[in-house]
């Protein structure tokens, strides 16, 4: 108990808060890149991945519509710019749901808001549960579980 009252002598400094930042923005920009595989794929142009050296700066041109930006062969058959665009809508809030969720869980598990000290289902059960009352029924009334009955 006395450890669950002493405060983090670890100080707060910025990198955590430029890592969170990074990568936020490296999911961002991976959606980005994966709603236009999607787009393509649905076209019929395969799995279209750019390479490494166009990875961020195709993106622009990406948001733009172009189906094709960043490819190093682009096939023949690419999405249309309005597919692409919902392809990285779709991804884009897709990529923001689950963060935000995976954010809460955390928080709810490890953040400063935290339940602390409380019991799980199981244990909450095993100690006070039907099962226990149903043991020990001839302590808690023996008028009527006694070992007269």
């Amino acid at each position: 108990m006395q450890r669950a009252r002493r405060t983090n002598p670890y100080p707060f400094t910025w990198e955590i808060p430029v890592a969170t930042v990074v990568a936020a923005a490296l999911l961002l920009i991976l959606g980005i890149h994966a709603g236009r595989a999607g787009a393509n794929l649905v076209a019929g142009a395969g799995l279209t991945l750019p390479s490494r050296e166009t990875l961020f700066t195709s993106v622009p041109a990406t948001l733009g519509g172009d189906a094709g930006a960043g490819l190093s062969s682009p096939p023949s058959q690419l999405a249309g710019p309005l597919a692409v665009r919902v392809w990285v809508s779709l991804v884009e809030a897709v990529l923001l749901t689950l963060t935000l969720w995976g954010i809460k869980a955390g928080m709810d598990r490890w953040g400063p808001g935290r339940i602390q000290g409380m019991a799980t289902r199981e244990e909450a059960e095993r100690l006070l549960g039907r099962s226990r009352l149903r043991k020990s029924a001839a302590v808690v009334r023996p008028d009527l579980y006694g070992k007269r009955r």
